[in-house]
């Protein structure tokens, strides 16, 4: 793997107040392996580094050093996607007015 992979997953965990054993827990694994991991002495399997980034609520590539953002914004945005077409018309209209009416203040207080 590479060097960024060992400090970006410590400093996930780190952030997130957890102890190697602790995360080893969180993903049913050794905390021997999470050490190995952080040390740059071994690489995670594919299945390891989806178990590492769900429990640090964060994507692989950010893990991985491809995206700088831990959280894909994407996947909110498509989780709000999937949620509207459930709703009916009026919720859907309700909601647009919402997200307006946020993004509106949000406006205002960054010319602040």
């Amino acid at each position: 793997m590479s060097k960024i992979f060992s400090e970006r997953l410590r400093a996930a965990r780190t952030l997130k107040g957890l102890s190697q054993t602790d995360l080893a827990k969180k993903t049913d694994l050794q905390p021997s392996a999470i050490s190995h991991f952080e040390n740059d002495r071994r690489s995670p399997s594919f299945d390891n580094l989806k178990r590492l980034a769900d429990a640090l609520e964060v994507t692989v590539d950010y893990l991985l050093g491809r995206a700088e953002e831990p959280k894909n914004l994407n996947l909110v945005s498509q989780q709000l996607f999937r949620d509207f077409k459930q709703m009916t018309e009026s919720d859907k209209d309700t909601l647009t007015k919402m997200a307006k009416m946020l993004a509106d203040k949000n406006k205002k207080e960054d010319k602040s």
